[in-house]
């Protein structure tokens, strides 16, 4: 598969996303799928960088962490998995 063609899909899957209400979704959902588009997007987390950490954004940066081994190509196709798969519920 071409990589134009992952991006278009994973920019499906964020459009897709943006219509589904966060209220519907488990926050352990909303944590993966905030890590795998921040993985896909940005690639590994700078965590030398301060910034004002509440419990909210220790959760996001930890969610984050534990997929850091993935690759962008791979978060974006775990993403776009996530997504298909709460579609098809």
């Amino acid at each position: 598969m071409k990589k134009r063609d992952l991006d278009i899909r994973f920019e499906k899957a964020v459009e897709t996303a943006s219509k589904m209400s966060q209220s519907s979704l488990p926050q352990d959902v909303q944590l993966r799928l905030y890590a795998f588009y921040k993985q896909a997007t940005f690639g590994n987390l700078d965590d030398t960088k301060d910034t004002n950490f509440d419990l909210r954004n220790a959760f996001k940066t930890n969610a984050w962490l534990q997929i850091s081994h993935l690759s962008i190509d791979e978060a974006k196709e775990l993403y776009i998995e996530s997504i298909n798969s709460l579609q098809k519920k």
